[in-house]
C-alpha cells in the first residue's frame, strides 16, 4: 500500500498540474480585479451611504418644522396636490386688523402697513415698540411681520376681511459702532433706533421686494443715515435681512444699473466731503431655498485678471486715483478684444463711476484755491494744482493750511502714483509739500534726497516750492509754466564753444563736472504748451531782448531742464541716462539743445534705431498684448483670409517677397503662424487697427531660395504694416528705398489718441491719426 500511494503521487501532480496553471491564471486575474471593483464598490456604498443620511437629516428638519412652525414648511404646497396642502397657522385663527393690534403687547403698537401685492392680499406690518428714556422719535422698529388675507371659504364670507402671519423678522437695532468706527471694539455700545421703513420703487431689481430699514442722527451739521436692507421673497414668504449700511449725507441707497449687464446694483453713497466713497452691491444667487438672493459687494481688493498694467490700474484707484485709473484701464480694455469677463468689468465700472464724481469736482471753478487744489489733486491733475498754488502768496498759504490737515488721503495719492511712476516732477513736489507743511522743511528735503529717481534739477525746483509755502517773499517766486514735452535725435560732442549757445544766465560758464560728457539733441518735435510743433521751426520768433528765456519758456525748460537719453543696445535691451539742458541753439529752422550727462558706452553714430532723447513729460510707452496669426485665426478666421492678400501685396510691392499668387494661410502657417499681432485703437473710434511687425528672419522664411530679392537700407530692422478695422493700410514701412521705421506707439500728455514714434533718415518724429484726413500726420 505504501508502495501503490508512492506511484499515485506523480500522477496526483500531473493531474494537478494540467488542470491546475488555468485555474491560477483565472485566479490571479480575479485576484487583479478584485482591489478595482471593491474600490469601486467602497466609493459607491460611501455615496449612497451620504445622500441617505442627508434625506433622513432632510426629512428630520423638515418635520421638525412642521411640528414646530409649519409656516416654515409652506412652500411645500406648491408641490403638493390641493388635497395634501400643509395646513399653516394652526396655533392662530386668521385675524382681523383691528384684531391684530388689540393682541399687541402693551410695550408695542402698530405701524403704518405696506402693501406687498397690487390685490392688497399681503402686507407688511412693522411692530413698534416705545424707547426708554426718549424725547422725540421715541417709537423704534423691533419686528417685521408679513400677514396674508385668509383664502378658507368661512372667513372669504364675512365683510371683514381676515389675515394669518406668514412670516416675521425680530429687529435688532445695530450698534453705534456702525457709525463711528472709533467705538468697535468697546464693550457695551448704544443701539442705534431704526424708526422708518420704506420699500424701494420699480428700480429695484425683481423679483421679490426690497425694503430699507432705517434711522437717522444728527450729528454737528451732518445727519448721519443708517439702517438695514430687507429682502421679501413672496414666493417662499420669507423675510430676510442681508445687509447694514451707514452714510454721512442721510440719503437712502439707490437701485442703478452701474455695470451695464442689465441688472440694477444697489449703490450706497458714502461721499464725505470731496472725497467719493461709493459701496456697490449686486443681487447673486444662492443655493438656499429660503434665502435664494444674496447682496455681493463689488470689491478692488482682488484684480480679477492676472495682468500687471490692470493690477497697477486697481491699486492706484484703490488710493483714491479715480480718474487715472479710470484712463489706464480704458486703455487696457481697447487691448483686449475679447473685452473683460464680468468680475473685472465689474470693477471698471466701480472706479468709472467714482472718476465721474471726481472730474466733476475738478471741472468746478472753486472760488476757495484749499477747495479748487483738494479738488484737482483728488483727480490726479497734480500739474494744474501746481498752477494754482504757485499763482499767489495768498493761495499758497491757504493751501498750506489744507495740507497740514491732510489725514493721509492725499499723501496716500502721491505714494501710489510715484510708485507707478517714480519720474513724475509734479507728484514728486506734492508729496515734499505735504511733508514740509507737516513735518518741516529738513523731513521734506531728506525725503527728495531718498528717492531714487529725482534729478538735481527736480531737487532745485521742488525746493523752490518751499518759499512759497513758508511765505517767504524775499526768495524768488516761482513761475508756473507748462511741462518740458521735447523729442530728438542725441549724439555725444567733445567741444562747446560758449557764445554759440542761448542760456538763461548769461554769465554762467558751460562746465563739466563728475565725469560728464555734452550731449547735442536735434529737436525733433516739440509741445510748446498749445500745439506741438515739428522741424524744420522756422515760424519761430525768438525776440532780439531774452531770447534766451523765450526758449526756455517756449520749450517748458522752466519746469523740467531734464531729458532723458535713451540708446538701443544690439539685444534690444534699452540704457537709459539723464542729460540736463545747459543751452539753446536756433539757426534757420535748426533747433538744438545743449546738454551734459553720464556717458552711456556704445557706438552712437551707427547705432540703429538712433538714440533718443526725450523729456519724461511728453508720452507714456505703450505695449498691447500680442497675439499670434494662429491664434487670431483660431478666434476670427475670415479676418485672417482678408488681412493675408493685402499684407502680402504689400511686401510685394516694396520687393520683399517676389509676385505671385497670394497662398492660403493653412500652407504657410509654419512660416507665419509664430508671426505676433497687436490689436489696438489708434483711431480713436473704439475699434481696434491691427498692428503686424514683421522681423527680417521672417520676410526671408517666405522668399524663394533661388531669388535674391534688392534690400532696402536699414532691412535688417523689423518692419511695420497697420492695418484699420475695415482693412485698409493706414501705415507701412514696406515701402522701395525707405528708411521710415516705426519705433514704438505711445500715449502723449495732450490728447486721447495714441501717437506713432517714428525714426526716419536724420530723426525721429510723431505722427498722430488726423479724423479729418483719415491717415496719420
Amino acid at each position: 500500500m505504501a508502495h501503490r500511494s508512492r506511484k499515485l503521487k506523480p500522477q496526483s501532480s500531473q493531474r494537478n498540474q494540467s488542470h491546475g496553471r488555468p485555474n491560477k491564471r483565472a485566479s490571479s486575474k480575479s485576484q487583479q480585479k478584485s482591489p478595482s471593483k471593491g474600490w469601486l464598490g467602497s466609493i459607491l456604498a460611501f455615496t449612497l451611504l451620504l445622500t441617505s443620511a442627508a434625506l433622513v437629516m432632510a426629512f428630520l428638519w423638515i418635520s421638525i418644522l412642521f411640528i414646530f412652525n409649519p409656516e416654515q414648511v409652506g412652500w411645500l404646497n406648491e408641490f403638493l396636490p390641493e388635497s395634501l396642502h400643509i395646513p399653516l397657522n394652526q396655533s392662530e385663527p386668521p385675524q382681523t386688523f383691528n384684531q391684530i393690534q388689540e393682541n399687541l403687547s402693551q410695550q408695542q403698537r402698530a405701524g403704518e402697513t405696506l402693501a406687498l401685492d397690487d390685490q392688497e392680499g399681503s402686507f407688511l406690518l412693522p411692530i413698534l415698540q416705545q424707547r426708554t428714556n426718549c424725547q422725540s422719535d421715541c417709537l423704534e422698529v423691533v419686528e417685521l411681520r408679513v400677514y396674508q388675507r385668509s383664502e378658507k371659504s368661512e372667513f372669504q364670507s364675512l365683510p371683514e376681511r381676515y389675515y394669518h402671519l406668514t412670516t416675521q423678522l425680530p429687529i435688532i437695532a445695530p450698534e453705534e459702532s456702525l457709525i463711528d468706527a472709533t467705538l468697535e471694539h468697546q464693550e457695551g455700545n448704544t443701539l442705534l433706533p431704526l424708526t422708518k421703513i420704506q420699500r424701494f420703487d420699480d428700480s429695484a431689481p425683481s423679483p421679490g421686494i426690497w425694503l430699507a430699514l432705517w434711522g437717522q442722527r444728527q450729528q454737528k451739521t451732518q445727519a448721519i443715515a443708517y439702517g438695514y436692507i430687507v429682502y421679501y421673497n413672496a414666493q417662499r414668504t420669507n423675510l430676510q435681512q442681508l445687509l447694514s449700511w451707514q452714510n454721512s449725507n442721510g440719503q437712502l441707497p439707490q437701485w442703478q444699473q452701474v455695470t451695464g449687464g442689465g441688472a440694477k446694483e444697489l449703490v450706497i453713497d458714502q461721499t464725505v466731503g470731496l472725497e467719493p466713497q461709493l459701496s456697490i452691491y449686486q443681487v447673486q444667487s444662492t443655493n438656499f431655498f429660503l434665502n435664494p438672493v444674496q447682496l455681493a459687494e463689488i470689491s478692488l481688493k482682488s484684480p480679477a485678471i492676472n495682468d500687471s498694467a490692470y493690477q497697477d490700474a486697481l491699486f492706484i484707484a484703490r488710493n483714491g486715483l479715480w480718474t487715472p485709473a479710470t484712463e489706464w484701464l480704458q486703455f487696457i480694455q481697447k487691448q483686449r478684444p475679447g473685452g473683460f469677463p464680468a468680475t473685472a468689468q465689474a470693477q471698471v465700472d466701480l472706479i468709472r463711476l467714482h472718476s465721474q464724481l471726481t472730474k466733476a469736482q475738478a471741472q468746478i471753478s472753486w472760488a476757495s484755491p484749499s477747495q479748487q487744489v483738494l479738488a484737482e489733486l483728488i483727480d490726479g491733475r497734480w500739474a494744474k494744482a501746481l498752477q494754482v498754488f504757485t499763482a499767489s502768496q495768498q493761495n499758497a498759504q491757504e493751501i498750506a493750511t489744507l495740507l497740514k490737515a491732510d489725514t493721509g488721503r492725499l499723501w496716500n495719492r502721491t505714494v501710489a502714483a510715484l510708485k507707478i511712476n517714480p519720474n513724475r516732477q509734479d507728484v514728486q513736489s506734492w508729496a515734499a509739500l505735504i511733508l514740509a507743511a507737516q513735518r518741516g522743511e529738513g523731513r521734506a528735503n531728506s525725503w527728495l534726497q531718498s528717492q531714487p529717481q529725482i534729478t538735481p534739477a527736480n531737487l532745485t525746483y521742488v525746493q523752490g516750492l518751499f518759499a512759497h509755502l513758508n511765505g517767504d517773499v524775499a526768495k524768488p517766486k516761482i513761475v508756473a509754466h507748462h511741462p518740458s514735452q521735447i523729442v530728438g535725435v542725441v549724439k555725444p560732442i567733445s567741444q562747446v564753444k560758449s557764445a554759440e549757445w542761448l542760456q538763461p544766465n548769461s554769465n554762467a560758464d558751460l562746465q563739466l563736472i563728475d565725469q560728464q560728457i555734452w550731449y547735442r539733441v536735434d529737436v525733433s518735435t516739440f509741445h510748446d504748451g498749445k500745439t506741438w510743433l515739428s522741424s524744420p521751426f522756422k515760424n519761430l520768433q525768438p525776440p532780439k531782448t531774452s531770447p534766451a528765456q523765450f526758449f526756455w519758456t517756449t520749450l517748458g525748460l522752466h519746469s523740467n531742464p531734464v531729458i532723458q537719453i535713451i540708446m538701443w543696445l544690439p539685444n534690444g535691451e534699452q540704457e537709459i541716462t539723464s542729460a540736463t539742458i545747459k543751452g539753446v541753439r536756433w539757426h534757420n529752422g535748426v533747433l538744438q539743445l545743449l546738454a551734459t550727462g553720464q556717458a552711456i558706452p556704445g557706438k552712437y553714430q551707427s547705432q540703429q534705431p538712433k538714440p533718443l532723447a526725450l523729456t519724461t513729460a511728453t508720452l507714456e510707452w505703450i505695449q498691447p498684448s500680442p497675439i499670434t496669426f494662429t491664434q487670431l485665426y483660431q478666434q476670427n478666421p475670415p479676418a485672417v483670409d482678408a488681412m493675408l492678400p493685402i499684407m502680402w501685396n504689400s511686401l510685394q510691392q516694396s520687393g520683399q517677397i517676389p509676385g505671385g499668387a497670394v497662398p492660403k494661410f493653412l500652407d504657410i502657417q509654419a512660416q507665419l503662424g509664430d508671426w505676433p499681432l497687436q490689436m489696438i485703437d489708434l483711431t480713436n473710434n473704439t475699434k481696434p487697427e491691427t498692428v503686424l511687425t514683421i522681423s527680417t528672419d521672417a520676410i526671408a522664411s517666405l522668399q524663394d531660395t533661388g531669388e535674391t530679392q534688392e534690400l532696402a537700407p536699414n532691412s535688417d530692422r523689423p518692419r511695420t504694416l497697420i492695418l484699420s478695422d475695415n482693412g485698409k493700410v493706414i501705415y507701412t514701412d514696406f515701402q522701395k528705398n525707405s528708411q521710415q521705421v516705426l519705433t514704438a506707439i505711445a500715449k502723449l500728455s495732450h490728447g486721447k489718441s495714441l501717437a506713432l514714434l517714428v525714426e526716419n533718415t536724420h530723426n525721429y518724429s510723431l505722427k498722430r491719426w488726423s479724423d479729418k484726413n483719415q491717415r496719420f500726420e
